[in-house]
């Protein structure tokens, strides 16, 4: 016991050493293998602002294509795609669902076939896919056509924003992580809100050889495919791979992960060693608040158009009226996302995010006359979005921040984001044609799991701070996550030494 105490306390001492050493190798600049917390922060900032720049502008807006081909159903129905296929009573209902089937089932393999191949190059691989599919879309003639199309959309997209989250994982240590998530992240409601201006402006493309929700399909899946090639040769392969760094950027750049984000930097994928993560049983408490987070999600992805509609406007209007609320989605994102990196804490922001979307469905569900209370009805939209992408990213980052072993964090991530993706199949089911206008069984479903996912991510928050304090108690030091290097926590909480990242 006081051997392992005193090992605690020299590690807290090693975070001492003077931000004054300047970094020419990974032995000098006191980056010291015991050492979780780089000492000289000027050198840090340097690598990290090249990071931002070369990285997190190409991925947002790869992302941003990923959000625009999977939610841009929603704008074609209002174009009246329905009636052009002949679609019968449940079919578009279906077509929703069925992206979710080989969303989750290919998830897995595909992130682990990223893992092995590198993630900068099959993201790419994966965006000329779905961008293919995308173009493909717009010759479809009847149900069966699209149906087949929406299955390997489905699975093309599948394992890209697991992979994107590993990527990143692999260039910014843990608390550095969630701000950068949400500003790549933010694409997907900037995608939302520019899908809305961009439907606004197709739909007015007057033609008598094509519908305008062709024309949206046509130059989303262009515009796609374009950029894929692009990225392709754009991607760095890993930090110290980087060519934009020097020698010494890269040493620290590696060095940065080895001790704050991976135990072992570009480890060999192996399959058992990653299931080890199904046996912690935080795993299970981080997927079921994926699931309870995973329906407001969605239904705000996928059915915002047909709630404003509610509203009273025409489809070019309710397209349009689709911006302001995205666009505060995205801006609510980075504020809670910048918050959690800053105070270092995940759960809190969780619930606050889930609380948000809880309110907005239910001030929705509760008005009757919705053209005396306009104006709290549309608030009650912007509610809406401010609930749903934080806390997917902040939980995304809240597990990843939590698992050493890369294996088992792509693993853990290939299961958990298309577990909240599948949810779909939910939202795509509560809202029923029949329910329209108000849809008030769905509103009512989609709070009740944002309630339940604002209590699982504050029992586990609990568990965890409990848990540290434990830990605390039997080292008999106070040890905070970020003094332990991860290259010693890839075991994971069966390490003496492992504190919860809260």
């Amino acid at each position: 016991m006081a051997s392992h105490k005193d090992d605690l306390e020299k590690a807290k001492d090693g975070i001492s050493i003077s931000n004054d050493v300047s970094v020419h190798s990974t032995h000098e600049a006191g980056m010291n293998d015991d050492v979780a917390r780089v000492v000289d922060h000027k050198a840090e900032r340097i690598i990290s602002r090249k990071f931002d720049m070369r990285l997190l502008p190409v991925l947002a807006v790869m992302y941003l294509f990923n959000a625009l081909d999977k939610g841009n159903l929603g704008n074609a129905q209002t174009d009246g795609l329905s009636t052009d296929l002949k679609f019968k009573d449940g079919q578009y209902n279906l077509l929703l669902s069925i992206f979710y089937v080989p969303y989750v089932v290919f998830a897995p393999p595909i992130a682990m076939l990223g893992k092995k191949y590198n993630p900068a190059r099959v993201l790419p691989i994966l965006m000329f896919s779905f961008g293919s599919f995308t173009l493909l879309a717009a010759s479809a003639h009847n149900f069966s056509g699209l149906f087949a199309l929406r299955w390997f959309l489905g699975m093309s997209e599948s394992a890209f924003f697991p992979l994107v989250i590993y990527y990143l994982t692999t260039f910014y240590r843990r608390g550095e992580l969630a701000r950068r998530l949400a500003i790549f992240y933010a694409a997907s409601n900037i995608a939302n809100a520019f899908s809305g201006l961009l439907s606004f402006g197709v739909f007015q493309i007057e033609s008598t050889h094509l519908e305008g929700w062709r024309y949206l399909f046509l130059i989303e899946g262009a515009c796609t495919v374009s950029f894929a090639v692009f990225a392709y040769w754009y991607l760095p392969h890993s930090a110290n791979e980087a060519k934009f760094l020097n020698d010494e950027e890269r040493a620290l750049a590696f060095h940065r992960i080895q001790v704050d984000s991976s135990s072992v930097v570009n480890e060999e994928f192996r399959l058992k060693e990653a299931l080890e993560v199904l046996k912690m049983p935080a795993t299970y408490a981080f997927l079921c608040i994926e699931i309870c987070l995973g329906v407001p999600l969605q239904a705000v992805a996928l059915f915002l158009p047909q709630i404003i509609q509610r509203l009273g406007y025409d489809k070019i209007k309710t397209n349009l009226y689709t911006v302001a609320p995205n666009v505060s989605g995205a801006v609510m994102l980075l504020i809670l996302a910048f918050c959690s990196d800053f105070t270092r804490l995940r759960s809190p922001f969780i619930m606050l995010g889930l609380l948000f979307t809880f309110t907005g469905f239910i001030i929705y569900a509760a008005i009757n006359d919705v053209q005396n209370q306009l104006k709290l009805a549309y608030y009650a939209c912007f509610m809406m979005t401010w609930g749903t992408s934080a806390p997917s990213v902040l939980l995304s980052t809240w597990y990843n921040n939590n698992v050493a072993h890369e294996g088992q964090r792509v693993l853990l991530t290939s299961v958990g984001v298309p577990l909240a993706n599948v949810m779909g199949l939910v939202s795509s089911n509560i809202f029923r044609e029949k329910d329209k206008p108000k849809y008030m069984p769905a509103l009512i479903t989609t709070a009740a799991f944002g309630a339940v996912g604002t209590l699982l991510a504050g029992l586990l928050g609990l568990y965890m701070w409990f848990d540290n304090k434990r830990r605390d108690r039997k080292a008999g030091v106070k040890i905070d996550a970020r003094d332990i290097p991860t290259k010693r926590l890839r075991d994971g909480p069966k390490v003496p030494e492992f504190r919860w990242f809260l």
